[in-house]
C-alpha cells in the first residue's frame, strides 16, 4: 500500500539525521547536472514526481548489511563513490530501494554541489573541475523546445552573481534555511529590478519555496520484510526493466550485500580504478572484475547467473580470496602494459582473465615481470594473446563463458610450471576458436587500416625488438597529409592513382610503431629528410630503417606506390612466419 511522505524538505532532513540510507545493492549516483535541473522544474510545474521503495530496517538486523549515504558534493574525479556509514544509527531506520537517483539530485540540488571536467583541461588540474551550485533565474523564460518552463542551471559562485536585463539567479539551497518573506523582500529591494521584473522573480521564488517546505511531493511503498533474499526479488523487479540497471549491477549489488568484513563495493570500485590506471590507462569496468572473481575463486561456471552471486558459500570463497585476486588483477594488467596495450589498442578487455588465472594458480608476484627466467613465458604469453586479437571474427564474444570455464580447467591441470599454450589452442580449437591463420586471413592482415583495433598487436608481433612498455605508437612513415588531392595534383600525379594512394597511405605498408615523443617531432616531414635528421650516421639510419623493414625511401611522392608494393611484400613475409611459429 502507498503512503504519503510529507515535503521535501522533510525528506531531506531525514536524509541528513540518517533516517534514510542506503543499501549496498544499490549502485552509484549516475544523473547529470542537466537531469538535475530538469527534475527541478518538473516539481515546480506540479508534474508527477514518481513513487519510492523504502525496507524498514529493525534495528537487530541493522549490521547484517552494508549501508551508504546519499551523496552530496559530487566531484567527478574527487567524490563520485557515495560513502560508507562507519556508525549506524541505534535505532529502527529506513533502507531507499527505489528513489535513490531523484533524492540525491535534490539533496545535490538543495544542500549540495556538483563538479565535473572542463573539456581541453588535465584530470590532474584541480581547476578543471569548478565547484557549482544550482540556481534558479528568477527572470528566466519558459523554453517551448524542451518544454522547461523555469530556468534552472548549474553555475559557480562567480557566475551566478552576474545580473542583468534576462538574468537574476537565485541559489536554489538558500531556500532549505531562509525565511521565504526575508527572501521575498530581498528581491523587493533590489535596485536593478523593474517592477514588472520584481513581480515575476517574487513569483518564480514563492513557488519553489512551498514547492519545497509545504507541497506533499514524497509518496512511497514501505517493505518491512527482513528477509534478504526477498528484498532481493522486489529490488530486481524494480530495476531489472528499462535501463535503469544493468544486469551486472544487480548481480554485484547481490554480492556486495553478502560480504562480512571488507566493505565489497569500495573494494570493487577501487580496484577497477586502480587496474585502469596503470600505464597509459585501461578502459576495464567492474563486470569483468566480477568474472575474475568468480574464474579465479574457481567458483562454478564464470557466468553472471544469480545462483553464482546469490550464494553465501560462493561469496564467503571470494571474499577470502580476494586479496590474491586483487594482486593477480593488477599484475595482468601491468603485463598488458609491458607488451604495449592500453585502453584504445586492447581490443578485448576479456583477454586478461586467462593471464590473471594463470597468475594467480601460479602464485607469480611483481618479479615476472623482469625476471629473466620468466622471459620465455612471458613471450609465450604474448604471442598467444596478440594471435587472439588478430582474428576478425573475434575470440573474446559469443560463448565466452564456456570457453573461459575450460581454459581454467587448462591451466589448472597443465599450467604448473609455464602457461599452457598448445593446450589452451587445442581447446580453443575445439570450442570453434583457432588460431590458425589461413593465406586469406593473412593477406587481409597485411592491409590493415591506421585505425584498425588490430594493427597495433599485429605490428607489434612482426617487430618484436622493441621495449613496448615505453608509449609506442602506430604512425605514418609518409605522413597522411601529404595525401590530399590538391597535394597529389600539384605533384603531377594523374587523377587515376590518387584515390589509389590516397587509401594506400592508410594500410599497413605506410605504418609503424615509434615511440609518442619521435612521433610528436616527426610532424608533416617527408621520411627520407626526416629520418637523415634523427639519424645523421648512416649506419645508424640504415640499422633503424632495416628495423622497421624499410629497404628504401623515395625522396619523390610520385614513387610512393612502388616503396608501398615493396614494403607490403616484405610485411606480408613476415606475417606468414610469425603466425606461422610458436
Amino acid at each position: 500500500m502507498y503512503q504519503a511522505g510529507g515535503t521535501i524538505k522533510g525528506l531531506l532532513d531525514k536524509v541528513a539525521e540518517q533516517e534514510y540510507l542506503l543499501p549496498a545493492i544499490q549502485r552509484e549516483f549516475v544523473w547529470k547536472p542537466e537531469q538535475i535541473c530538469r527534475l527541478f522544474d518538473s516539481l515546480l510545474q506540479d508534474y508527477p514526481f514518481g513513487t519510492f521503495l523504502f525496507w524498514k530496517i529493525k534495528p537487530e538486523n541493522r549490521e547484517k548489511y552494508q549501508f551508504y549515504q546519499f551523496m552530496q558534493h559530487y566531484h567527478e574525479r574527487d567524490n563520485y563513490h557515495c560513502e560508507n556509514v562507519s556508525k549506524l544509527p541505534d535505532r529502527e531506520f529506513t533502507a531507499v530501494l527505489d528513489g535513490q537517483q531523484r533524492i540525491t539530485a535534490l539533496n545535490i540540488g538543495l544542500r549540495g554541489s556538483f563538479a565535473w571536467k572542463l573539456n581541453g583541461k588535465w584530470w590532474s588540474n584541480d581547476d578543471a573541475f569548478p565547484v557549482r551550485y544550482l540556481y534558479l533565474n528568477l527572470l528566466g523564460e519558459p523554453d517551448l523546445e524542451t518544454g522547461s518552463k523555469y530556468q534552472f542551471e548549474f553555475l559557480t559562485e562567480e557566475r551566478g552573481s552576474i545580473i542583468s536585463d534576462s538574468e537574476y539567479w537565485f541559489k536554489v539551497a538558500r531556500i532549505m534555511n531562509e525565511d521565504e518573506d526575508e527572501l521575498v523582500d530581498e528581491v523587493q529591494d533590489s535596485d536593478v529590478l523593474t517592477t514588472d521584473q520584481k513581480k515575476e522573480a517574487r513569483k518564480a521564488l514563492r513557488e519553489l519555496y512551498r514547492t519545497i517546505h509545504f507541497k506533499d511531493k514524497i509518496a512511497y511503498y514501505e517493505e518491512s520484510d527482513q528477509s534478504l533474499e526477498k528484498v532481493l526479488n522486489i529490488f530486481i523487479r524494480m530495476n531489472s526493466g528499462g535501463t535503469t540497471l544493468s544486469y551486472s549491477d544487480l548481480l554485484l549489488s547481490i554480492a556486495v550485500a553478502q560480504w562480512d568484513d571488507l566493505e565489497a563495493r569500495e573494494e570493487i570500485h577501487n580496484l577497477v580504478d586502480e587496474m585502469n590506471r596503470v600505464g597509459d590507462g585501461f578502459n576495464i569496468s567492474k563486470d569483468l572484475v566480477l568474472k575474475a572473481g568468480l574464474m579465479l575463486s574457481d567458483i562454478g561456471s564464470v557466468g553472471f547467473k544469480v545462483e553464482n552471486f546469490f550464494n553465501k558459500e560462493n561469496m564467503a570463497i571470494l571474499e577470502a580470496n580476494w586479496h590474491s585476486i586483487k594482486e593477480a588483477l593488477i599484475l595482468s594488467m601491468q603485463l598488458l602494459a609491458s607488451y604495449g596495450f592500453n585502453a584504445q589498442n586492447l581490443r578485448a578487455n576479456s583477454a586478461v582473465l586467462p593471464l590473471a588465472y594463470y597468475l594467480y594458480h601460479r602464485k607469480l608476484d611483481l618479479s615476472y615481470l623482469s625476471r629473466v627466467e620468466h622471459a620465455e613465458d612471458r613471450e609465450r604469453i604474448r604471442h598467444w594473446l596478440v594471435r587472439s586479437m588478430l582474428k576478425a571474427s573475434g575470440i573474446w564474444g559469443s560463448g565466452l563463458d564456456t570457453l573461459l570455464t575450460l581454459l581454467r580447467a587448462d591451466i589448472q591441470q597443465f599450467g604448473g610450471d609455464s602457461f599452457p599454450v598448445d593446450k589452451i589452442e587445442s581447446t580453443m580449437q575445439q570450442r570453434g576458436k583457432s588460431l590458425r591463420f589461413d593465406d586469406e586471413e593473412i593477406d587481409e592482415l597485411a592491409e590493415l587500416s591506421y585505425k584498425n583495433p588490430r594493427t597495433f598487436a599485429l605490428l607489434t608481433l612482426i617487430f618484436p625488438g622493441f621495449d613496448f612498455s615505453h608509449h609506442f605508437h602506430v604512425d605514418h612513415i609518409y605522413p597522411k597529409g601529404l595525401f590530399t588531392k590538391s597535394k597529389l595534383t600539384k605533384a603531377g600525379l594523374p587523377e587515376e592513382l590518387q584515390d589509389q594512394m590516397i587509401e594506400a597511405s592508410n594500410k599497413l605498408p605506410n605504418l609503424q610503431l615509434l615511440e609518442g615523443s619521435v612521433n610528436n617531432q616527426k610532424r608533416q616531414k617527408m621520411p627520407h629528410d626526416w629520418y637523415l635528421q634523427q639519424w645523421p650516421n648512416s649506419e645508424a639510419r640504415q640499422s633503424h630503417l632495416q628495423s622497421q623493414a624499410i629497404s628504401s625511401l623515395p625522396e619523390d611522392i610520385q614513387d610512393f606506390m612502388s616503396f608501398y608494393d615493396q614494403r607490403h611484400e616484405t610485411l606480408l613475409a613476415r606475417i606468414r612466419m610469425a603466425l606461422s611459429s610458436k
